[in-house]
């Protein structure tokens, strides 16, 4: 499993047209595209679209560049206006998972040393 982020410059004053945008949710089908995990992160300078799934790469690419993806091509037009320069694709690099089946440690705090 991979991930891939694409993370893009907002032109100042455009994070609520940003987050606004991001609360249509995504403009075609997350469950027909091969993509298993979709997060975005926004904050007041940039936003991050990460994508989890196998050949994530490979998948985000027949996406943009399939010409019969028309909500997703209006949903690009949207956010161009708002975008300064030209996004970024990162690669993971690092990542960490607990194990499902490992409990989680427990922790006592004395003043302020904490013991695991």
């Amino acid at each position: 499993m991979k991930r891939l982020a694409i993370v893009a410059d907002l032109k100042e004053g455009t994070a609520r047209r940003a987050s606004e945008l991001i609360a249509r949710g995504a403009p075609f089908d997350l469950a027909d595209t091969g993509i298993v995990r979709h997060f975005i992160y926004l904050s007041a300078s940039e936003v991050v679209f990460v994508f989890e799934g196998h050949e994530v790469e490979w998948l985000i690419d027949s996406l943009i560049d399939e010409p019969f993806h028309y909500e997703l091509q209006r949903a690009l037009d949207e956010w161009r206006p708002i975008i300064d320069g030209t996004p970024r694709i990162a690669h993971e690099q690092f990542a960490w998972e607990r194990d499902e089946d490992e409990p989680a440690p427990t922790e006592t705090i004395v003043g302020h040393v904490r013991r695991t």
